[in-house]
């Protein structure tokens, strides 16, 4: 079932989608989410996603991107420059030398119009001509609905001119239920191969083997075994804040709290993911009242790999003009037998 639970001003509302499984609360500023509510080990609700109390907090532009749809381009472009068919385009300057997240105000800022749909909400958002210094008017959607213990997240846009698109979610998950540090949750990665980044964050081009690294969680690891090594790669970061390549097409990532026994399982039609462990979280008050510290959260960022318009020969992240972009990743909640 779904139904718009507050009204707020501006056109902002706070919409509720639950079944017998999931109980998500999210609103169409930013298509950002504020709960995602599961029953733990002990039966207990147990909010799966950090948080700020009231939905203006999720208007201040903190950097954290806290649960938010994220577009145009997700992560890092370098020094904020792309060429297409010989067009030179800049975008906003954000984060260091680089643009980051769509800009000052990407689509985590924006109001996006919506209806509701069976167990889901359909949100709609038409970016124009040179948005954020972006080609061409995109129309998006974004269709958040519940299937049993899954939240499907799907995309889809069209672009008039020959564009960049590269849309993910920016959940802070931690199964404990708060604000707390995720050393003791578990993480598996399908995947064999992350990329090593600068001191800016910026995705370098490399990809290096994860294989007797501090990166390689193709089996089930506790993550405080490996985000205090003296990785260089996890030195520059400050934890974990790089892109894997997955080997898999589905259930690609794995997370587990033994403390509730839940466990999170992601998979996406796309084909990396960053995956960043909340390291730039420093005091902010959360909507249980507890204090968010770095490391207490985990992003699981599905999308095409970061600064690929630089990196790829051929870019997942360039859409044509007409060209139809569809990507989904399903959020799947069961307490662990």
């Amino acid at each position: 079932m779904v139904e718009v639970k507050e009204r707020l001003e501006n056109g902002i509302d706070v919409l509720s989608i639950f079944n017998s499984h999931l109980t998500v609360e999210v609103t169409n500023f930013g298509c950002t989410l504020l709960k995602i509510v599961t029953k733990d080990k002990n039966n207990q609700d147990c909010d799966c996603i950090l948080g700020f109390e009231h939905v203006e907090d999720y208007q201040k532009r903190d950097g954290t991107y806290l649960n938010a749809l994220v577009g145009r381009v997700c992560n890092r472009i370098e020094k904020g420059t792309f060429t297409i068919n010989g067009t030179e385009y800049h975008v906003p300057i954000n984060n260091g030398p680089n643009s980051l997240h769509g800009g000052i105000e990407g689509f985590s800022y924006k109001v996006f119009d919506y209806s509701l749909i069976e167990d889901g909400v359909k949100f709609h958002y038409v970016s124009k001509d040179g948005e954020e210094g972006y080609p061409g008017t995109l129309d998006f959607y974004a269709i958040y609905w519940l299937d049993e213990s899954s939240l499907h997240i799907q995309y889809s846009g069209v672009s008039d001119k020959d564009t960049l698109i590269n849309i993910t979610n920016h959940s802070y998950f931690n199964l404990n239920g708060y604000a707390s540090n995720i050393d003791d949750h578990t993480l598996r990665i399908l995947a064999s191969k992350f990329g090593c980044v600068d001191p800016d964050g910026l995705y370098t081009g490399e990809l290096k083997d994860v294989k007797e690294t501090a990166f390689d969680f193709n089996t089930e690891k506790r993550i405080g075994d490996f985000i205090h090594s003296e990785d260089e790669q996890l030195i520059i970061a400050r934890g974990y804040d790089h892109p894997y390549v997955f080997d898999t097409k589905e259930n690609q990532v794995c997370l587990y709290s033994p403390l509730s026994g839940i466990e999170l399982k992601v998979s996406t039609t796309y084909p990396t993911a960053q995956i960043y462990s909340a390291n730039y979280l420093d005091g902010q008050k959360d909507k249980y009242g507890k204090i968010m510290h770095p490391q207490d959260g985990l992003c699981i960022e599905t999308s095409y790999i970061a600064d690929s318009i630089h990196k790829e020969e051929n870019p997942k992240v360039l859409l044509k003009a007409g060209q139809v972009f569809e990507e989904e990743t399903t959020y799947t909640f069961e307490v662990r037998k």
